[in-house]
């Protein structure tokens, strides 16, 4: 019967229960160290300079044409990701770009940002008619989807590739306060943290190092199910 492993694996050693305990404590020292290097690449994302966002844009979406400012839903912050989904790109109409698809089905739900005063938004060049049928079909209503009409992407440097940006908005100023583009820096993206640790507020809980003023609260406070957006105020 052929399998599809290799006949030559090199495996690890195999050790008592004492000894993979031991290795074990030795790789969380390292683990530990990067989740701190981690945060404080964060905090350094909190002190990027923002950039003003001046000219006008229009998306549409279900129930007709929005402007960026109207893309935040009222609150602060705005996480946008452009997904290749338009003509001449992979299978279309079928499917979107399989890396873009990948990216859509790690997406939690978005109800988490929303908790921190942050909306999500996927936009494509596709017709909403074909994104709200690709959202069906793939399980990702539960992701604002707008359709692009503008220079949006090419102002942002992703006419040509896959991106997320981060915006905040000051009454109704709106500046773009950070970016990754392509290659590895998207396949982050899709959890509450990582999307938290890219914005200009980040998880705004009271253990973060931030600028003076900043929003945050303690820990687990502003956790929510989902489904009620009810959080758990007994918690210890």
């Amino acid at each position: 019967m052929m399998t599809n492993h290799p006949t030559a694996m090199q495996t690890p050693p195999i050790v008592s229960p004492e000894e993979w305990d031991d290795a074990r404590e030795h790789l969380l020292v390292k683990e530990k160290a990067l989740s701190r290097a981690r945060d404080a690449l964060a905090a350094e994302r909190r002190r990027m300079p923002w950039m003003a966002v001046n000219k006008d844009y229009v998306f549409e979406g279900p129930e007709g044409n929005l402007s960026l400012l109207d893309l935040f839903q009222g609150r602060r912050q705005l996480i946008v990701y452009h997904a290749f989904f338009q003509p001449g790109v992979g299978r279309w109409p079928e499917q979107a770009c399989i890396g873009c698809s990948m990216v859509a089905d790690q997406v939690a739900h978005p109800a988490h940002l929303n908790a921190r005063d942050t909306s999500l938004a996927f936009v494509s060049r596709a017709p909403h008619p074909d994104i709200e049928r690709l959202q069906a079909r793939m399980g990702w209503e539960h992701i604002p989807w707008y359709s692009l009409t503008d220079d949006f992407d090419a102002d942002f440097g992703v006419d040509e590739w896959h991106a997320t940006n981060a915006f905040i908005r000051d009454g109704q100023r709106v500046f773009r306060t950070y970016s990754t583009t392509g290659g590895r820096g998207d396949e982050q993206m899709g959890n509450t943290w990582n999307y938290l640790d890219i914005t200009a507020l980040g998880r705004q809980e009271s253990w973060e190092d931030s600028p003076r003023g900043y929003p945050q609260t303690p820990p687990y406070d502003w956790w929510v199910w989902h489904d009620t957006g009810e959080t758990e105020p007994d918690r210890d």
